[in-house]
């Protein structure tokens, strides 16, 4: 009966608004007439005929007095205008208002005149009835019509999207989606043009090049991307196909990350931005993998960070022994400790590895010898670095320490411990630097290759490559905040070009390279096209659903603004200092042939850097970097905060 009810709902609340009021009058019509018919049951004792046939008595009489009163009072009173359903205590006292009325009316018409064939006690039960009823039939009102109104209302607010693909995957998606109450499928796209103009599961299949008109004419505020085995190429065709319309794209992991299983709603998830770069996987290889891993201890510096945090995760799946995280934040150090205990990574052998959080400053060659001397690591993964172009430029000193000395004195430390491989994370801002990050990067470069020509017992080897994608200092995670905002989206010049690499990618890449190293080897990862800025922010914006407001598009939903190039930023990076890079075993891995100053001349210079650094002496610092990296063109302007400070 319920469910008849629910379902007698819908049509109901469709009607045209003077059909409702047209109804709502009919209603209490009804029920004045049934009032006063038990109004006479009540006085009498016994059902009468409303017509009176066969007694002296005549309800309709009644009825009609009723009638002539009620509905007109009800009428001017505005009880047609009000929304049962927003019914309240305002609404129930005017309604106790309207009846007192109506009841000193109905009881002077008939209990004091008198009707013919009416008892006059009538006109006192009759409008108590009268009141009990019409309120309860506005209570139920309330009740039987607001589920539905609202549950309509959730229905219409629920995003309308259209599924990219009607293959298996496509279905499942739809079949996951029709409960949802974040979206509404209105439709499948489809490239097989054998496919257009059927209908798919009671959902009709459409041509991708009518997206603009269909996101128009059908409200369309998403497109689900459900071809998860496409090749990234493949994919790239159709976001690009995709950007024109105002819609925003969401997508399915690969299949593999589906792991072959139903689809659900809960596996769709945001464009990831590698999505964007076209670069098809490289399978890895899996004999590099595992060399200087499995079984083995192996430490990780800057444990915490975008790239030392990614390294811990694929190094945990490998099974080591033991996994050293070195890292100086202790925040930082508890995330990737707590997420790494709760993963099964590893556990697929009889082997479960050790995790060490152990909280240290690179810098620290105390600290650091002490942790190499007590666990004799096999292999160590030195990540630790600050990173921030205009951070490590507004304090040089503090970057140049911990960049380069604290990279010197962990592969010291690790040298005297007898560790097999130390592998440096460096960056393409080494090659001919204009900032200090970048020339302190390329110093920690030269010192392990100079510890490297000395003949040590320890392989050391530098790992260079470009910007990772939704690390803590990528332009990624800003943008898509940005994006989220409102906008606008600021960049700082509309020619900065970078190079991308996801963190993944990057991470597993570094493992293979270091596992190739033979000692002060330098390896360039390949990091495919360098990606202009510019358009990396105008199709994050796109694929987001808005219009980029330039001056093609002045009714554009979001901005991008450029705000100047920061001190010590270039506009374009590079990855290698020479032009004569070598293939290695892998494709994604070149390596380079790069000059170097011997370690007892170096070693020199070093010492005089250091005194300089802990003087905090801005000028001689800048001199000593452009003495030992070649390249290194330094902005005009000191921008040290401490210097400037001094100064003024």
């Amino acid at each position: 009966m319920i469910k008849h009810l629910s379902k007698l709902a819908v049509p109901v609340l469709a009607l045209p608004r003077p059909a409702k009021r047209a109804v709502a009058l009919a209603v209490d019509a009804g029920l004045i007439v049934l009032t006063v018919w038990l109004a006479f049951y009540l006085r009498l004792d016994e059902w009468i005929r409303l017509s009176g046939e066969g007694t002296i008595f005549q309800p309709m009489w009644a009825v009609t007095a009723s009638w002539l009163i009620a509905l007109p009072l009800f009428i001017i009173h505005g009880f047609y205008r009000a929304i049962f359903r927003y019914s309240g205590m305002a609404a129930m006292q005017k309604m106790l208002r309207v009846f007192a009325l109506y009841g000193l009316l109905y009881a002077t018409v008939v209990t004091a005149i008198g009707l013919p064939g009416v008892p006059r006690t009538i006109g006192i039960i009759q409008p108590i009835l009268l009141l009990l009823f019409v309120g309860a039939s506005r209570a139920l009102a309330r009740v039987w019509l607001d589920e539905q109104y609202q549950s309509i209302l959730q229905r219409a607010a629920r995003q309308k999207v259209l599924i990219y693909g009607a293959g298996s995957t496509g279905r499942q998606l739809a079949a996951a989606l029709a409960n949802s109450h974040e979206m509404q499928v209105a439709g499948f796209l489809d490239d097989d043009d054998r496919l257009h103009g059927h209908v798919l599961n009671g959902q009709p299949i459409y041509n991708p090049t009518d997206l603009d008109h269909l996101a128009t004419t059908l409200h369309i505020s998403n497109v689900l991307l459900a071809m998860p085995s496409l090749s990234r190429h493949r994919r790239n065709e159709i976001l690009s196909r995709i950007r024109s319309a105002p819609v925003a794209v969401r997508t399915l992991p690969n299949m593999t990350d589906l792991a072959q299983g139903k689809v659900s709603v809960a596996d769709l998830r945001e464009l990831d931005i590698d999505d964007l770069l076209g670069r098809e996987p490289v399978a890895p290889n899996h004999i590099l993998l595992a060399k200087n891993i499995v079984g083995k201890v192996v430490v990780v510096t800057g444990a915490g960070g975008s790239i030392g945090s990614e390294l811990c995760r694929q190094i945990l799946a490998l099974a080591p022994a033991k996994l050293l995280l070195i890292e100086q934040s202790e925040f930082a150090l508890y995330a990737i400790h707590q997420e790494l205990e709760a993963k099964p990574a590893g556990r697929e052998t009889a082997r479960v590895p050790v995790l060490l959080p152990l909280l240290a400053s690179v810098q620290d060659d105390e600290r650091m010898r002490e942790i190499m001397q007590t666990w004799h690591p096999n292999t160590v993964y030195h990540a630790a670095a600050y990173k921030h172009v205009p951070l490590v430029e507004h304090n040089p000193a503090a970057g140049i320490k911990n960049n380069v000395l604290g990279a010197l004195r962990t592969a010291q430390a690790a040298l005297e411990a007898g560790v097999a491989d130390f592998v440096l994370i460096s960056t393409d801002k080494a090659v001919r630097p204009t900032n200090v990050m970048g020339a302190s990067k390329r110093l920690a470069e030269m010192a392990l290759q100079a510890l490297a020509a000395a003949r040590t017992g320890t392989r050391f080897s530098i790992v260079r490559f470009g910007n990772v994608l939704d690390s803590s200092g990528s332009v990624v995670p800003k943008f898509r905040q940005q994006i989220r905002d409102g906008g606008p989206i600021t960049l700082t010049h509309p020619e900065v070009t970078r190079y991308f690499m996801t963190i993944p990618e990057a991470a597993q890449l570094v493992i293979q390279a270091g596992a190739m190293a033979k000692g002060g080897d330098v390896f360039v990862l390949d990091m495919g096209q360098p990606v202009k800025i510019m358009d990396l922010a105008r199709r994050m914006a796109e694929l987001s659903g808005l219009r980029v407001k330039d001056e093609q598009h002045p009714e554009g939903e979001i901005e991008i603004q450029v705000s100047g190039l920061r001190p010590g930023e270039k506009l374009y990076e590079e990855l290698l200092i020479g032009n004569n890079p070598r293939p290695t075993l892998h494709p994604r891995i070149m390596k380079a042939q790069e000059e170097f100053i011997p370690w007892a001349e170096f070693k020199a210079k070093l010492d005089v850097l250091e005194i300089a650094l802990n003087a905090n002496d801005v000028g001689q610092i800048r001199l000593m970097l452009q003495q030992l990296v070649a390249g290194y063109l330094p902005s005009d302007e000191v921008v040290d905060w401490v210097y400037l400070e001094q100064k003024a």
